[in-house]
């Protein structure tokens, strides 16, 4: 059980590091006002509207960097940080939110086949861990068992690696609304930019976990017969 446990060190030290950096730069980038002073809920009202969205609501929740989009109430959801902040930061994250109602609202392929998994990873997440233990433990005598679970597993696999693309397309709307709105300058907008390719980056490293622990029980799978 050596492998895994380095798959899982190496993993969470990348993930550590990755949010780390992501807060960091959060914490910097507050501190950067952006044009017209406005705030997170301001910038994503205005980019609702400038899309012509009405039927969204942008609403303020607890946590720090809790910010989503929820399609089944149609609400941009941002933390306090953000719905109230006027900085370079807020502006990016909220953007990005809103990028997912855009997304939302036009149908966006990648977008409908991660909301149509989401039922099913729900499920897996709940059970795959113990399926994937007893497969283990039983691998001699039900083999079935640990293929089960690694069928279970491949869902959340394949989530994360769809997940990359609604994340990608999101800041790139973001970004491209923010210059053209003139939000973001010839100075801040390089900043908005990194900012959100730094939370991309933990999208990634969850995917390339996901990908390598996937990879290690198809192995075990593989190997029963050795």
């Amino acid at each position: 059980m050596i492998s895994i446990w380095f798959i899982f060190g190496f993993f969470m030290l990348l993930s550590w590091l990755v949010g780390h950096q992501l807060k960091s730069k959060f914490k910097a980038f507050s501190k950067i006002p952006v044009n017209y002073g406005m705030t997170g809920r301001e910038v994503a009202l205005k980019m609702l509207s400038d899309n012509g969205i009405s039927n969204v609501r942008v609403e303020s929740v607890p946590g720090k960097l809790s910010d989503h989009y929820n399609p089944l109430n149609k609400t941009v959801n941002l933390s306090p940080e953000v719905y109230n902040g006027n900085s370079v930061a807020a502006a990016a994250v909220a953007a990005h939110e809103c990028g997912h109602a855009i997304q939302h609202a036009n149908a966006y392929s990648w977008l409908q086949m991660r909301s149509a998994l989401v039922p099913i990873v729900s499920f897996s997440s709940n059970i795959v861990q113990w399926v994937l233990l007893a497969g283990i433990l039983m691998l001699q005598s039900f083999p079935q068992l640990l293929f089960i679970g690694i069928v279970l597993f491949a869902m959340t696999t394949l989530f994360s690696f769809i997940t990359l693309p609604v994340e990608i397309d999101a800041s790139r709307r973001a970004l491209a609304w923010l210059n053209v709105s003139g939000i973001t300058s010839t100075s801040t907008h390089p900043k908005a930019k990194e900012a959100l390719r730094w939370a991309a980056y933990t999208y990634v490293v969850a995917a390339l976990a996901s990908l390598a622990t996937l990879l290690y029980y198809l192995a075990i799978f593989a190997g029963r017969r050795d």
